[in-house]
């Protein structure tokens, strides 16, 4: 598979925050969307893939790496995101395209799907959700209660918080714990991604995280999902405990028309653990939705 070549740049979005964006390929446009504290490394599989046929683009959410952070947090939400997305087509002048989401990127793909249907050809889902994923994660309904403990301290202690914070997400062992908890399957990433992605999420401010966090909780978008008329996708991963195959389930039920793929030991993150599968899922999906539009 040949290496394809890296255009990036950055745009002012609609309310001047500037947003960072990867453009790879030609042919018919597709856009990844990473979710809550996640990164474009996420998505190095399907970039590779994908952009030996398509056009491929990437960017990364407000308040992330390489993307500003608003002046008003409040606007670290799923609302200026699908903003975001629409304003990045059109700067990149891009009428439709197929659309990739993970985790709470499909929150904003739903937001997408019911807001500017004319602009997506298709979707796929990978291990979302359109309410609260908090209740519950893990089995157990303790952490949003913790984050809400969290929050409170953090607005007494921003430097201390802000210390544990990247303490405990670039300890060896958070990253054992978040493969264990169902996060990523360890036995088939490369601890080289999980390793990224724990560097990525250091850096990003926890005030960030917080905002965005919390916005995830109070989401709900369920009259979206019934919206949507896009083909649809939605890919559940078996051994999921952060947004566990309930979600995903629920999402089939709100769209209709759409399939339900399982991917057999996948974590909540399939994408990583068995990309061949993915890739090949949603190549057949968007093949079979371009015959749908002809």
């Amino acid at each position: 598979m040949t290496l394809v070549s890296k255009r990036s740049g950055t745009f002012k979005s609609f309310d001047g925050t500037e947003i960072y964006f990867e453009d790879r390929g030609e042919g018919e446009p597709i856009i990844l969307v990473y979710g809550l504290a996640c990164l474009i490394n996420h998505w190095h599989h399907q970039i590779q893939y994908f952009s030996q046929t398509h056009r491929v683009i990437s960017f990364d959410l407000r308040g992330h790496h390489r993307s500003q952070t608003p002046d008003d947090l409040t606007k670290l939400n799923i609302e200026s995101m699908t903003e975001d997305l629409k304003c990045l087509m059109k700067h990149l002048k891009i009428r439709s395209a197929h659309m990739m989401g993970h985790s709470n990127g499909v929150s904003i793909l739903v937001k997408m799907g019911a807001k500017y249907p004319e602009q997506v050809l298709s979707l796929a889902l990978i291990n979302g959700f359109v309410t609260n994923p908090i209740r519950g994660m893990f089995g157990l309904d303790v952490v949003e209660p913790f984050f809400y403990f969290v929050k409170q301290n953090y607005e007494k202690f921003p430097m201390l918080w802000d210390g544990v914070w990247k303490f405990s997400v670039e300890n060896p062992i958070s990253i054992l714990l978040s493969g264990l908890a169902g996060g990523f399957n360890l036995n088939v990433t490369e601890i080289k991604d999980i390793e990224i992605y724990a560097r990525g999420v250091a850096q990003l401010p926890f005030r960030n995280f917080l905002a965005c966090f919390e916005d995830v909780i109070n989401f709900d978008g369920t009259e979206d999902a019934r919206k949507i008329r896009a083909p649809t996708l939605i890919i559940s991963g078996e051994k999921d405990s952060v947004t566990p195959a309930n979600h995903q389930w629920r999402l089939k039920q709100l769209i209709s028309g759409s399939e339900l793929a399982i991917v057999p030991y996948g974590s909540h993150c399939c994408q990583l653990d068995f990309p061949d599968y993915v890739n090949l899922k949603t190549e057949n999906h968007m093949r079979r939705s371009a015959k749908q539009l002809r």
